[in-house]
């Protein structure tokens, strides 16, 4: 029997330069979190160095829960986890909360740990929501997803610091635009190996390009040590506190709304549709590497949906080159010299190279929608209605101001509320009273015409 691409094994070196681009096209998503978090914890440039290689080593860890899994834990997809952006916001409020800023740490790593154990208990009746997920809606949320990341690869071609002189400046823009310009000459004439590591290649030339212009730092590396270990409770035992942990069990339920829409996406791409025990499997992954993640000083894991884009316009659909990525980020995590090095990637580069990457979740989207029966008047309202709401937290920042914080850490993701929305109108047009016999609404995991076999 063939072995599925999810399961094949590929070429040492292959293995590694895929690996590796996979840790290029999050390394950013992951270090942002704790650079923000311990800014506003006002911790010391050492203790920060180590906060972001704690970061790095537990989404090492869970990656590997993902992508290798044992007993029911993992969706043994290609899935790249990390530090979930949705729980700065409320962890910056735990922070402005704490009499002192010392117990702050401890009291968010008390309210993850807590948030990820419900979030374990919980994943077998949250994956359950799978068959509420056809084409219309999970072309609709793949489709956000991809829309979603597009302003941040933006604010990377800008350059790093939106409060700096170069912001947006000429120089910016036409690194990122050369970066683009060399991710897709490289996709266009080159082929085999060489084309399916284009985004790679692109960040390492788009670097070299940058040194002349002093947009790359090699501080970094200079001042990094070259072995250090994320001693566990190194900021101070958890605490636990209730409004700490409510906070964080509102941004889990986010962040397994989200993963299941990630694996709904990638599933689809990687032509294993992700089934209910798929999905329960990844959730258990996710709520378990969040729940050991403070062990070692880490925050709240969860799927990335930029390295779907890079699945979806490389090919490479093997969950061992992700589990190398993850390899690579345990590595980052144990020599802080090792991370510094993807560091040194000037920000408009990403910026580039992510223009490719989100575009081409945001075209997969579209490519499941296609087979999603849009000449239904009911389909496209659905699809019309979420996109417009998904889209809010990106045309109108400020649009949710005046409702309450816990609130808006749901409303200003625009995954959730566009995957929710999504649902909920699929529910009353397509299963509710005379929709439910006026449209077709089999599942594509029903219907095996409709997909490419999962084995």
């Amino acid at each position: 029997m063939a072995v599925h691409p999810v399961d094949e094994k590929l070429p040492a070196l292959k293995m590694a330069t895929s690996g590796l681009q996979h840790v290029a096209a999050m390394y950013a998503g992951v270090v942002a979190p704790p650079l923000i978090v311990g800014a506003a914890v006002g911790l010391s440039a050492t203790d920060l160095t180590f906060l972001t290689g704690a970061c790095l080593f537990t989404a090492g860890l869970a990656t590997f829960l993902q992508t290798l899994g044992f007993w029911k834990i993992g969706a043994r997809l290609p899935f790249v986890n990390g530090v979930t952006f949705a729980g700065v916001a409320p962890m910056t409020a735990i922070v402005a909360s704490a009499k002192d800023k010392s117990d702050a740490l401890p009291m968010i790593f008390g309210a993850v740990i807590v948030a990820g154990l419900l979030g374990f208990l919980g994943a077998p009746f949250f994956s359950k929501a799978v068959r509420f997920f056809p084409p219309v809606v999970t072309g609709s949320v793949i489709t956000l997803i991809g829309v979603s990341l597009l302003p941040v690869a933006f604010g990377w071609a800008q350059g790093p610091d939106a409060r700096a002189s170069d912001y947006g400046s000429t120089t910016n823009l036409s690194l990122a635009g050369v970066t683009l310009l060399i991710v897709l000459l490289m996709r266009r004439f080159t082929r085999g190996f060489v084309k399916q590591i284009a985004v790679l290649l692109g960040l390492i030339l788009g670097t070299l390009i940058a040194i002349p212009f002093g947009a790359t730092d090699f501080g970094p590396v200079a001042h990094a040590d070259v072995i250090g270990f994320p001693t566990p409770f190194h900021f101070g035992a958890p605490t636990f506190h209730i409004a700490a942990i409510l906070s964080m069990c509102v941004v889990m339920v986010v962040s397994m709304t989200e993963s299941t829409a990630d694996m709904l996406a990638l599933g689809e791409i990687v032509e294993r549709p992700a089934d209910e025990k798929t999905i329960a499997a990844g959730l258990r992954a996710d709520t378990l590497g969040s729940a050991l993640s403070p062990l070692f000083n880490g925050f709240m894991c969860s799927a990335f949906a930029q390295n779907i884009g890079l699945v979806a316009m490389t090919r490479i659909r093997s969950r061992f080159v992700v589990a190398v990525g993850g390899g690579f980020l345990v590595l980052m995590g144990l020599c802080p010299m090792a991370a510094s090095l993807i560091a040194v990637v000037p920000r408009p580069v990403l910026g580039g190279a992510g223009v490719v990457l989100f575009g081409s979740v945001a075209a997969s989207g579209i490519q499941t929608l296609v087979r999603a029966g849009l000449e239904k008047d009911n389909n496209v309202l659905i699809v019309a209605v979420s996109l417009a709401v998904g889209l809010i937290p990106i045309t109108a920042p400020d649009f949710y101001h005046a409702f309450p914080d816990t609130a808006k850490i749901v409303l200003d993701s625009g995954i959730s509320t566009g995957c929710v929305s999504a649902v909920l109108l699929n529910l009353v047009f397509n299963h509710l009273g005379k929709g439910k016999e006026a449209e077709d609404v089999t599942h594509p995991m029903e219907a095996g015409q409709e997909l490419s076999p999962a084995h």
